[in-house]
């Protein structure tokens, strides 16, 4: 029997390379991968320079709004998951149009191919960042209303409705993940974890956001892996699910977890001005897609984010290539004057 085709968008960066390592690394390797990135800032070409010549695998390098590429690729494939997008609410909140262009145009035209030539699955990869923020209480679930605060999570929603939309309107054969905030190995370092540990390394201090008591459930990349392989294969068309770790942190403690394992002190905290329009607390109720697909995370928190923090440590050749440079004159441009 013959494996699947599958397309993976945005598979050179954080959680599209975890996905590709997982099904490359799968005992049974049940897919044959396309992987295509248009390798723009967080876009890592070593974050999959293992698999190159593997057989199964090809890599492209394309952008998600070139209809032409995108068109021919998809003719091949079985199944595409759209992990593309600009992601980094900062530098939405800097400039919009990227994000706009790539992950509300980008998902269009993906789409458009998708239904052109009749895929068995698409799969959208959103985030909880689409519902807005919660009070003290209380949980997102599946039929919270979507009411993003940042241009960044609009643009989000705005791609999750226009999937909503092929399905309820074609029978568009679509799934939707929304994710809580991951971490784990190859992240980009502009983001909470991978920023804060790479500072320390460095002896520099880590900017807080505010008080620091902004909450966020903490989900290890491998088991948000999971969940999407699962919703692939064994969702209803146009279905979305919740994919949370059920472990609920404040940012501040986050940061002081951090610190003590690379033995420093509270004194390397530098509390800045507070992000505009900054959510304060994210909590994912994940109960339907344990109920519907016998998926939950598995990964304890303290020894993920340990094992995180010496892969760190332990790969300082790449994430130093990417500090410097074009990602340098944006992190001093946004934490320079706060």
């Amino acid at each position: 029997m013959s494996k699947k085709k599958i397309l993976i968008t945005g598979a050179a960066g954080f959680i599209g390379s975890n996905f590709v390592r997982m099904l490359i690394t799968h005992p049974e390797q049940q897919y044959d991968i396309i992987a295509l990135d248009a390798l723009t800032y967080a876009g890592n070409l070593k974050n999959l320079a293992e698999f190159e010549g593997k057989s199964g695998y090809s890599f492209v390098k394309a952008d998600i709004c070139d209809e032409s590429v995108i068109n021919e690729l998809i003719q091949e494939c079985d199944i595409v998951v759209n992990f593309a997008a600009e992601s980094h609410v900062d530098r939405s909140i800097m400039g919009s149009e990227p994000f706009v262009r790539t992950n509300i145009e980008g998902t269009r035209v993906l789409l458009d191919a998708c239904k052109q030539h009749g895929i068995d699955r698409y799969h959208q990869v959103s985030t909880d960042e689409v519902y807005g923020t919660l009070g003290k209480t209380g949980f997102f679930t599946e039929t919270t209303p979507l009411a993003p605060n940042s241009p960044y999570s609009a643009s989000k929603a705005g791609a999750d409705l226009l999937v909503r939309a092929y399905h309820e309107t074609f029978g568009f054969p679509a799934t939707i993940t929304r994710c809580s905030n991951n971490y784990g190995c190859w992240h980009f370092p502009e983001k909470l974890i991978p920023l804060f540990v790479t500072n320390l390394i460095d002896n520099k201090k880590v900017p807080v956001y505010g008080d620091g008591m902004q909450v966020r459930d903490w989900l290890h990349v491998t088991d948000h892996c999971k969940a999407i392989l699962c919703v692939i294969e064994n969702a209803n068309d146009g279905s979305i699910y919740n994919v949370g770790g059920n472990n609920e942190q404040y940012n501040i403690d986050i940061t002081k977890m951090i610190l003590k394992h690379l033995n420093k002190d509270d004194s390397y905290i530098e509390h800045v001005t507070d992000r505009l329009g900054h959510d304060r607390r994210y909590a994912i109720d994940a109960s339907k897609i344990k109920n519907d697909l016998g998926w939950e995370p598995i990964v304890n928190f303290e020894q993920g984010l340990a094992e995180t923090i010496e892969w760190y440590l332990n790969n300082e050749s790449w994430w130093r290539k990417i500090k410097s440079g074009e990602y340098m004159k944006f992190y001093e441009q946004y934490y320079g004057n706060r």
